[in-house]
């Protein structure tokens, strides 16, 4: 009789880990949540619409752009993201490392646009993305660095 119920209890607590198991991977990870995050991003960009990069970002997040400039807090950041018109953007080899509650995000990045002058930009970058998990369950980015890529 104990032998029958130990065997039953197995079963059912391996059933248990089972189903568990499947809602964590059919929900994705958080790799693909951040990877997610970092394709609104880049819509962002494609549209203009500075708007949808907003609630991706920590409120003291810090920009480090190609230039070497450094940008603090939310609003400064946008304002540099409406700083550039872009006509085409895209990423390339996005990667996503999860460390815990931390990501990190590497990519590259391809755009063509002009900038609040009117000068045309043709660029290439590497960007580095640092994202937060924050106690409310949603990831956000807190620092970001681009750095040229010389051809």
């Amino acid at each position: 009789m104990r032998t029958s119920k130990l065997v039953w209890n197995s079963l059912g607590l391996l059933l248990l880990v089972s189903v568990v198991w499947a809602q964590a991977n059919a929900a994705g990870g958080p790799e693909e949540a951040v990877a997610a995050l970092e394709q609104k991003w880049l819509q962002s960009q494609k549209t203009n619409d500075a708007a949808l990069l907003a609630p991706l970002l920590a409120d003291n997040i810090v920009e480090t752009n190609e230039e070497g400039k450094v940008f603090a807090g939310k609003a400064a950041v946008i304002a540099d993201a409406k700083s550039v018109k872009w006509s085409s953007a895209e990423y390339v080899n996005l990667k996503v490392t999860v460390f815990g509650n931390t990501a990190i995000a590497i990519g590259g990045f391809n755009g063509k646009g002009t900038d609040a002058k009117g000068k045309p930009v043709d660029v290439r970058t590497r960007f580095t993305d640092t994202w937060v998990k924050m106690p409310n369950g949603a990831w956000e980015c807190v620092a970001t660095q681009t750095s040229p890529i010389t051809m």
